[in-house]
């Protein structure tokens, strides 16, 4: 389902232009590209946002509110790449995202709402 080598990405949920600007300067070092994704789009899967070949998309329409929270999620990054960006995010001052993920086969297939739900009891649980 998920290929090998995919293209770099970075799914950006409910985040500033401001911001945006300042997490692109990052992604630039690592060839990541961004991609913000509008509410409109919450209904589709995961995998069809990032563009993963083989991910068909739901055509699902969202019709509601933007997520109440900031959210990012990895595609097609390595472990060791993601380490390196995340010292970079840090050093550079950007304020953080507590709600991140990346893509894998377990969560390809969620819809953004879905995958919301998920990293906020991740986050609470992690947090109490």
């Amino acid at each position: 389902m998920m290929q090998a080598k995919s293209q770099r990405k970075l799914l950006l949920f409910h985040i500033s232009k401001e911001k945006i600007a300042q997490i692109q300067k990052v992604c630039n070092k690592f060839n990541i590209s961004i991609q913000k994704v509008e509410p409109r789009q919450y209904g589709e899967n995961l995998g069809a946002l990032a563009g993963i070949s083989g991910m068909k998309a739901t055509g699902k329409a969202y019709i509601g509110a933007e997520l109440p929270s900031e959210m990012m999620i990895f595609s097609g990054i390595d472990s060791d790449t993601l380490d390196d960006f995340m010292a970079e995010y840090k050093k550079t001052g950007i304020s953080s995202i507590p709600l991140k993920a990346v893509l894998t086969p377990f969560n390809v297939s969620m819809s953004v709402g879905e995958i919301y739900q998920e990293l906020v009891k991740e986050h609470n649980s992690l947090c109490k």
